[in-house]
């Protein structure tokens, strides 16, 4: 494959949260099926380095040999990554964290182009592999590289937590609650808590997989263990405010605190900070890991995340405020994100008619609140978002991806799409509406789709999905439209993860052709054909705005909104504002405009919740798969109003 698509790979296994990191992805994976895979007694030497590492750290830095392992299971799964970091940072299988300002723009936070992603990636607890160098005299490389040096950090780590919260080094894995709370790097005494007792219940009930790369690990049960609760007021931790949920009545709703490093404080929307989207995610993993990763220093959050079985809800960042979610600061700054437990890849097994019901519930509150229009442009899911700068396009997420039935999700919120199908004349608007059910559609889903490894290699699937193929001309054999950013050059492929190449239920587009059973839209900068057999597909958009390039001149395409440089005051530093370098809106085509134009609005939470708002506006534009940004300066708008054939 080429060289950008496994970039996009490498990202899209890395999400969340979003897009979880990969260690999170693997701990995802493990508390949702403790026992992946049971360990024989007689392992093979060579499958049981791991679990000899683990001893010998164990025995090295005189640490429960349990106690250890159950930390390593909840961090990463058991998983070695080979220098890999996770999306929050981390390294190896005890997820030593080395944070850099780069991974802070590449994350969760959204900050390519902000002048405080530095500040942002300073905190000691960004930095644990750089304490445990310092504790073993390992070089900071090898802990990243080596996983048994890893597991050996992670061992020198909590004995130096054991001794700075007073407790005495025992052999009794109950006596290491205040390390093992420690070890989280929450600074607040609910999460800490949180994270040790999922530590404590792993070492209760044991478990065992074979990682990856073969390794074959096994946890014994140890129901007898009897954790010391009362360690963790030697800790000394802060103890959050008593925090009232945002939620309805109705639903059984709970507040757990995201770790601060994981969203801003703010006043939205009082302090002028518009809130006019609701991001839907998947979690890539278990609602209890999703949790624990909020509560990880240096990752992601999300407002909400809603758990598939029944539909309990932990809200984990008050809506006033900012959390980490789709990867877009500029989006996070105007959105409410919710987290549904869930694989994108298995998405109609976890995406259960609970689910869609309680959001649905949830959405309807937050829209009531917010003034947050109930429609496809304003309801959207994590794919739709935009990066926020070119070298990040490739790498943006795909979930909750193709089987989350925004049809029937819309119907719920009282909003259906239009169900008289049809399209209007070329220079109209159509909205993508193939029905969920009736719309079976092939993919190709690999082992790097799919963390839950359900799927040892790559495998054609026919679903249900909410979107239609794009080709390059009208005919069923023509190649697929490859994303700029993710093919340039090149057709687009049928892999379940590649978003570039699909037009979802509910985007709105402007016709730019027709032959036979055949539609074109402008779309991503380029004519794209789907086949619309008696417009089945499609349904007219009446009403909708439409834009055009101002000149002959192409139109540029942004991710972000800032304010220009000149706008912001000293001693506030500006945001930098360019342009995504693949895409453009050429002269000729149209795009659809999902709301009216907004001021460009850069936000400064170390200045007393100093927000700015430049003089220029920007326009969100239905540009691709994503919405993108355009100066309302460069384009002219008109209001279309089709009835259809």
């Amino acid at each position: 494959m080429k060289q950008n698509t496994e970039s996009r790979r490498k990202h899209a296994s890395r999400r969340r949260p979003i897009v979880l990191g990969a260690a999170a992805v693997a701990v995802a994976g493990a508390i949702a099926i403790p026992v992946l895979a049971q360990a024989s007694q007689d392992t093979p030497p060579a499958d049981a380095a791991l679990q000899r590492a683990f001893s010998a750290a164990a025995q090295e830095y005189k640490v429960p040999e349990s106690v250890l392992m159950a930390v390593a299971y909840q961090q990463s799964g058991w998983e070695t990554h080979r220098g890999k970091h996770s999306a929050s940072g981390g390294f190896g299988p005890m997820h030593l964290t080395d944070v850099t300002p780069e991974m802070v723009a590449d994350g969760a936070a959204g900050m390519a182009g902000r002048r405080d992603v530095d500040r942002l990636a300073k905190s000691d607890a960004q930095h644990t592999l750089r304490t445990a160098a310092e504790l073993t005299g390992l070089s900071v490389s090898k802990l990243r590289n080596d996983p048994s040096a890893n597991i050996r950090g992670g061992a020198a780590l909590l004995a130096s937590y054991q001794k700075e919260a007073e407790a005495k080094s025992s052999d009794d894995p109950g006596e290491w609650y205040a390390a093992v709370a420690r070890y989280s790097q929450s600074h607040e005494r609910r999460g800490a808590a949180a994270f040790a007792d999922r530590t404590f219940a792993t070492l209760k009930q044991g478990a065992a997989r074979k990682t990856s790369e073969g390794q074959s690990v096994k946890l014994a049960t140890d129901k007898s263990v009897a954790p010391d609760r009362t360690q963790l007021d030697q800790l000394k931790l802060s103890v959050a405010k008593s925090t009232e949920t945002e939620c309805p009545p109705t639903l059984n709703c709970a507040f757990v605190p995201a770790h601060p490093s994981n969203g801003q404080v703010a006043d939205r929307p009082a302090n002028g900070t518009k809130i006019d989207q609701i991001v839907i995610h998947d979690t890539e993993g278990s609602y209890e890991s999703a949790i624990s990763v909020f509560q990880t220093p240096g990752s992601s959050s999300a407002h909400y995340v809603m758990r598939s079985s029944d539909g309990a809800i932990t809200q984990m960042v008050p809506t006033k405020d900012l959390a980490y979610h789709a990867g877009n600061y500029v989006t996070n700054m105007h959105s409410i994100g919710i987290e549904h437990e869930g694989f994108a890849a298995h998405g109609a097994s976890w995406y259960n008619e609970t689910q869609y019901q309680t959001t649905a519930e949830l959405v309807k509150y937050l829209s009531k609140r917010f003034d947050i229009p109930l429609d496809r442009q304003h309801i959207v899911g994590h794919d739709n978002v935009v990066a926020p700068s070119s070298s990040l396009a490739s790498g943006t997420h795909w979930d909750p991806g193709p089987a989350w039935d925004w049809e029937h999700f819309m119907k719920l919120l009282g909003s259906p799409l239009p169900s008289r199908h049809g399209v209007g004349e070329v220079g109209s608007a159509v909205t993508i509406a193939p029905g969920f059910s009736r719309n079976e559609q092939t993919v190709q889903v690999c082992p790097s789709d799919d963390p839950t490894g359900a799927t040892p290699e790559c495998t054609a699937v026919s679903k249900a999905a909410n979107f239609v193929y794009l080709r390059t001309e009208p005919k069923a054999d023509a190649p697929l439209f490859g994303d700029q950013a993710i093919h340039p050059g090149a057709p687009g492929t049928d892999r379940i993860s590649d978003w570039g190449s699909t037009a979802q239920a509910g985007q709105q587009f402007v016709v730019a052709g027709k032959q036979g059973d055949w539609t074109a839209i402008w779309f991503s900068g380029s004519k794209v054909w789907f086949h619309n057999p008696g417009s089945r597909n499609t349904t007219t958009a009446s009403g909708v705005t439409i834009v055009t390039p101002a000149s002959d001149a192409p139109v540029k395409v942004y991710g972000t909104s800032y304010p220009d440089a000149a706008e912001v005051p000293a001693p506030l530093s500006p945001s930098t504002q360019a342009p995504l370098s693949m895409y453009t809106v050429p002269a000729g085509q149209a795009y659809v405009s999902t709301a009216a134009p907004r001021q460009t609005t850069d936000y400064f939470p170390a200045a007393t919740d100093k927000v700015i708002f430049g003089a220029k506006k920007m326009y969100t534009i239905q540009y691709g798969h994503r919405t993108s940004l355009v100066y309302e300066a460069d384009v002219t708008a008109k209001r279309s109003f089709n009835h259809g054939h």
